[in-house]
C-alpha cells in the first residue's frame, strides 16, 4: 500500500510571519522608548506584553511542528532555529528595556539611540525578509540590508563602549551600560543569525 504524503503545513509559515512581525514591533517601540526616555518610560510595559507574546508565539510553532498536521515547509532544525531567533530579538529588546528601570536610568546616552535605530532597521528588515520566504519573492535584498545593519551595530557597539572607559565615567555607570549596549548588540546579532537562517532555507530549495 503506498503511503500518501502529507502536504506541507503552510500554518507553519504564518506563524514564522506572526513572529517576526511581533520582533519588528518590539524593535519599533524600543527605539521609541529611548527615543523619548523618561517621557515615554510606560513603553517599557508594551515591549513586555511584545516578549510574552513572543513566547506565546514561540510556542505555537513548535507545538504546531511536532503535532500530527502536514509537512514542516523545510526541515524542523530550521523551524526550531528561526522560532529561537526571532524570539531572541524581542528578548534582548526587553532586557535593554527593564535594564533602563532597574539601573535608574535617568537619560539615555546617545549612542544607544543610535544603536535602536539600527536594531529597529533590522527588524524591519528581518519582517520584508520572512515576508519574502513566505510569498516566494525575492530574499537576497532584505539579507542583504540585515547584514550590512549587524556591521553598523557592531561598529556603534565597540564605539560606545570604548567611550564609556574613555571620559572617566564613574564605574557603575560604566557597567549598567555596558550591559545596555551589548544587549542591543545581541538583538542585532540575533538579526544577522534569521538572516543566516534564511539564506540556508533559501539555498537548499535553490532560490536566491
Amino acid at each position: 500500500m503506498k503511503l500518501r504524503r502529507r502536504a506541507p503545513d503552510a500554518r507553519l509559515l504564518d506563524l514564522i510571519q506572526e513572529s517576526a512581525g511581533n520582533a519588528c514591533r518590539a524593535t519599533e517601540t524600543l527605539n521609541e522608548l529611548l527615543a523619548e526616555y523618561p517621557e515615554r518610560r510606560h513603553l517599557a510595559r508594551e515591549i513586555l506584553k511584545q516578549e510574552q507574546d513572543g513566547d506565546r508565539i514561540a510556542h505555537d510553532i513548535l507545538y504546531r511542528l511536532h503535532e500530527d498536521g502536514g509537512e514542516p515547509p523545510f526541515p524542523a532544525s530550521d523551524v526550531h532555529a528561526l522560532a529561537h531567533v526571532i524570539d531572541g530579538i524581542v528578548d534582548y529588546s526587553e532586557e535593554v528595556a527593564d535594564s533602563l528601570g532597574l539601573y535608574g536610568v535617568e537619560a539615555p546616552m546617545a549612542q544607544a539611540q543610535q544603536l535602536a535605530d539600527v536594531l529597529a532597521e533590522s527588524g524591519s528588515a528581518v519582517l520584508d525578509a520572512v515576508r519574502a520566504l513566505h510569498d516566494h519573492t525575492e530574499l537576497a535584498p532584505h539579507l542583504v540590508k540585515v547584514r550590512q545593519l549587524e556591521s553598523e551595530g557592531d561598529r556603534l557597539s565597540r564605539e560606545a563602549i570604548a567611550s564609556l572607559f574613555a571620559k572617566g565615567i564613574d564605574p557603575m555607570v560604566v557597567i549598567r551600560w555596558k550591559d545596555i549596549f551589548e544587549s542591543l548588540e545581541q538583538a542585532i546579532d540575533s538579526c544577522e543569525t534569521v538572516a543566516h537562517i534564511l539564506e540556508g532555507i533559501s539555498l537548499a530549495n535553490g532560490n536566491r
